[in-house]
């Protein structure tokens, strides 16, 4: 959110916001809080490419899209009525929510659901954990203050080599459905897209966090509630399993993580909130292997492993020299 990368499945149109009242100073009982919601927020992200799985053996990808965006929308909104504040306000604040909306949420929420259609569950949360990777390539380009060093030069490297090595290349990817991963990718570069574009038209923008998350996901909702009368047929039923995993999916892996991530941005700094985005792909891995059944073999974990380490070491800033 402070760093060029997108922290999960889930990105906010106001991470800047937050970031700017970022006070890192906590007390001990509050890091164990912080602690405990941090690994909730992990897991819940985690368990985001399962239920997005699960979701799509009922209804079509732009339909599981479209019931994350009103299902978080909806908690959120519950969350500013009780707080008693007002959404945004302003057609300029409006407009940039609309394009935020649709880079950081209608199209890689869609793009995710569709590659699901073809490739496990824990090979899509690992595409996810490129962002970092794909945020650090765009923001020396896009981002005058991100410099390009030989440790960021080598984090890229990193990560783009635990990438061949996730999809087999030595094998010619043999195995690997090519348009699925292609979604899971384009997807997860959307988001260091969508940040650029927030960083530069909505930081500092009036309204508290989760009231500009709000109005985007409000946004998002009426983008895919468009996109998916024309290009989709109302479901004719409502299984129970895949409806409970649109609306887990929507109420508490898009309304109330983003609420608690909030609240950890606040606590311990966007830098160690940011973190949530590497134990993502771990939890997603064990979670299809465990309850989906899907098969794992050792490239995917080890390639996971190399993403990381390129993305941890692509995101690290070389200590200032201190002058006498």
């Amino acid at each position: 959110m402070s760093a060029p990368t997108a922290p999960g499945p889930a990105v906010s149109a106001a991470s800047s916001t937050a970031a700017a009242s970022t006070t890192a100073t906590t007390r001990r009982g509050g890091l164990r809080d912080w602690r405990v919601r941090f690994a909730v927020l992990s897991v819940v992200w985690g368990f985001s490419f399962l239920l997005i799985k699960v979701g799509t053996e009922a209804y079509a990808p732009f339909q599981v899209a479209l019931g994350r965006v009103l299902f978080g929308a909806l908690a959120l909104v519950a969350v500013l009525l009780v707080r008693r504040e007002p959404l945004p306000r302003g057609l300029r604040t409006w407009g940039h929510l609309s394009v935020a909306a649709l880079l950081l949420n209608t199209a890689p929420f869609s793009l995710f659901a569709y590659a699901e259609l073809s490739i496990p569950s824990s090979l899509a949360g690992i595409c996810n954990a490129t962002s970092p990777l794909w945020g650090m390539a765009l923001s020396m380009v896009a981002l005058s203050e991100d410099r390009p060093t030989r440790r960021r030069f080598a984090g890229l490297g990193l990560g783009f080599l635990g990438v061949l090595t996730v999809l087999g290349a030595w094998h010619g990817f043999s195995g690997v459905d090519a348009k699925g991963t292609s979604y899971a990718l384009l997807a997860a570069l959307c988001y260091p897209i969508g940040w650029i574009y927030v960083r530069r038209t909505l930081a500092g923008t009036p309204g508290s966090p989760v009231a500009l998350t709000g109005g985007q996901l409000m946004v998002s909702t009426l983008q895919l509630a468009l996109v998916s009368a024309l290009f989709t047929s109302a479901p004719t039923s409502f299984p129970l399993w895949p409806t409970l995993s649109v609306i887990a999916l929507g109420a508490l892996g898009t309304g109330m993580a983003l609420q608690m991530q909030y609240g950890l941005v606040t606590e311990v700094g966007p830098t160690t909130a940011q973190m949530v985005t590497y134990f993502i792909p771990v939890i997603a891995t064990t979670a299809g292997v465990l309850v989906l059944g899907e098969q794992l073999h050792w490239n995917t974990p080890v390639g996971a492993a190399i993403i990381l380490a390129g993305a941890a070491l692509s995101q690290t800033r070389p200590t200032p020299r201190k002058t006498a």
